[in-house]
């Protein structure tokens, strides 16, 4: 499998977890409509430009440039991701530096999990160029959950994965992560994600796999 923002080979057999970030986060930005990635300070930086959002940079470890780095920001709504404990993530940040709700780093067993649609609501899908959204409505038109997909950079990601609230338990995640997957073009594409504490209980049950966990630090407003 190639990651074609390198033009490397992306064993998945033994993952590479910077090879299979920097495809991740491409990806990632395609579905948002952002820039797309490129290596700075050592990682992979994306100029977000949003409100509540700066710029980010996503490291595969904790290393020296990470320091380097957050000593240079001093502004707020700039963030440092990176793979690896919270406390591993802490411990090398000047000490006005926070640390975000701990995520996941998952990959996604290749196949599509097995799911029966649930009384009372129905799915709308949309695919084009790679980019995929599926939404879950009640019968009235609510939406009760929502999700994202993109295929690119050799790898299909699962991005915005929600259940609103007063429809949850009740099957709705398994049959958006079916509908989701059911727009994955290439069979053998990693599949990829990054999961809240809340929703790596899902995609374990689904057979996903935590890779590292993923760590996000960020200077108060």
């Amino acid at each position: 499998m190639k990651d074609s923002s390198h033009g490397r080979a992306i064993d998945c057999s033994r993952p590479d977890i910077a090879a299979w970030i920097r495809a991740w986060l491409a990806a990632r930005s395609a579905g948002r409509g952002l820039p797309a990635p490129f290596d700075d300070a050592g990682g992979y930086r994306v100029d977000v430009n949003a409100p509540d959002e700066v710029r980010r940079w996503v490291f595969p470890r904790v290393s020296p440039a990470v320091t380097s780095l957050a000593q240079e920001i001093v502004q707020p709504r700039h963030f440092i991701k990176v793979c690896a404990e919270p406390e591993q993530l802490l411990a090398a940040l000047p000490s006005a530096w926070r640390i975000a709700a701990q995520g996941y780093f998952m990959q996604g067993p290749g196949r599509s999990p097995l799911a029966r649609p649930v009384p009372g609501y129905r799915c709308e899908r949309h695919t084009a160029a790679g980019l995929s959204q599926v939404r879950i409505l009640t019968e009235d038109g609510e939406l009760a959950a929502s999700g994202h997909a993109a295929e690119t950079a050799g790898v299909f990601i699962y991005d915005r994965i929600l259940t609103e609230p007063a429809h949850q338990r009740r099957g709705l995640g398994r049959l958006l992560m079916h509908e989701l997957g059911a727009c994955k073009r290439e069979a053998r594409a990693p599949e990829l994600l990054v999961a809240t504490m809340q929703g790596r209980s899902l995609y374990e049950a689904l057979g996903w796999t935590v890779l590292s966990p993923f760590s996000t630090a960020f200077l108060p407003d």
